[in-house]
């Protein structure tokens, strides 16, 4: 059996038919035209349009619509089964790489807790450090009291030990000796008692500072938002074939099943065509648009610019 496409050109050159004609009968864009009849079923959008080009095309030219339905699931079949098996592994991925985004974050959260462990324990080990040094502080100061009471009782002793009774006939020799000797011996002790008060004032008192392992660190966060742009959200209420031109550049074609949502940016306007007017909600930088048209029907070259 010839391809559907084939037969569609033979009968509408035996009719004296253009391709253009064709288009302007039955609505169908002049390009999906010709790739229905070359058989370039990549060019036509899903299944369901493509059986509904078929259906006009074959009432256009007078034709049986379930004989053309036949030859086009005969001629498109094996091309629509790979592009349903290329959808599944479409969605596989996109859920593989939701499982990976998802495996991401959670060791994301666990780097981060770990290193908030890390900061936490770093401070209690600092404030140990400063709590440990208070004690020894204080053995210090205990060290150097004793070390000046110590000075004192031996300054106090000295004068006892130069006090002792002389032989009778050294009396006042001794007398003398001991009145110049006892000032030169505290003269001697000072020094000793100076260092005791100078080793006490010396002692530096080390008290926990303001720094810790956070101290220094600012956390800043920044977020811009581009002015200028114009934002177009869709979301499909039914199964539709949209059709949108940013700004000057080429048309994307994208066909929306209820519940799924699209988004695109540009900056001067937006051209839609749609294959189902009434099927499809939408939003122009978060305002929502006045419906394009009733259910089921075709709305070419709707502009939407600022």
């Amino acid at each position: 059996m010839e391809s559907v496409g084939e037969f569609f050109r033979q009968v509408r050159e035996t009719k004296g038919l253009t391709v253009d004609e064709v288009a302007s009968k039955t609505r169908i864009r002049t390009d999906f035209v010709r790739a229905l009849e070359d058989g370039n079923f990549a060019k036509l959008p899903d299944q369901v349009f493509a059986k509904g080009f078929v259906r006009s095309y074959a009432r256009s030219l007078g034709l049986d619509e379930e004989d053309a339905i036949h030859r086009f699931i005969q001629s498109a079949g094996s091309f629509y089964e790979k592009q349903d098996e290329r959808e599944r592994l479409k969605v596989r991925q996109i859920e593989e790489d939701r499982k990976r985004q998802s495996n991401r974050k959670a060791v994301t959260i666990a780097i981060s807790i770990a290193v908030l462990t890390l900061i936490f324990l770093l401070s209690r080990e600092q404030s140990s450090v400063f709590r440990r040094g208070a004690p020894e502080q204080g053995a210090a100061t205990k060290r150097a009291t004793q070390s000046a009471k110590e000075v004192q009782a031996t300054t106090a002793r000295e004068p006892e030990r130069v006090a002792e009774i002389p032989k009778p006939t050294d009396a006042p020799a001794a007398a003398s000796k001991t009145t110049t000797e006892a000032p030169q011996r505290q003269e001697s002790v000072v020094p000793a008692g100076t260092a005791s008060r100078t080793e006490l004032e010396t002692v530096s008192t080390v008290s926990p500072g303001s720094d810790g392992p956070l101290a220094g660190i600012a956390l800043n966060a920044t977020e811009s938002f581009g002015d200028g742009q114009l934002v177009l959200d869709l979301e499909a209420t039914e199964l539709s074939w949209v059709v949108v031109q940013i700004d000057n550049g080429s048309p994307q074609e994208s066909l929306l099943r209820p519940g799924e949502k699209a988004h695109w940016k540009g900056q001067d306007q937006f051209i839609l065509t749609l294959g189902n007017a009434g099927g499809v909600k939408a939003e122009l930088n978060g305002k929502p648009q006045k419906p394009f048209g009733p259910s089921g029907k075709v709305a070419r070259d709707i502009v939407l610019k600022r």
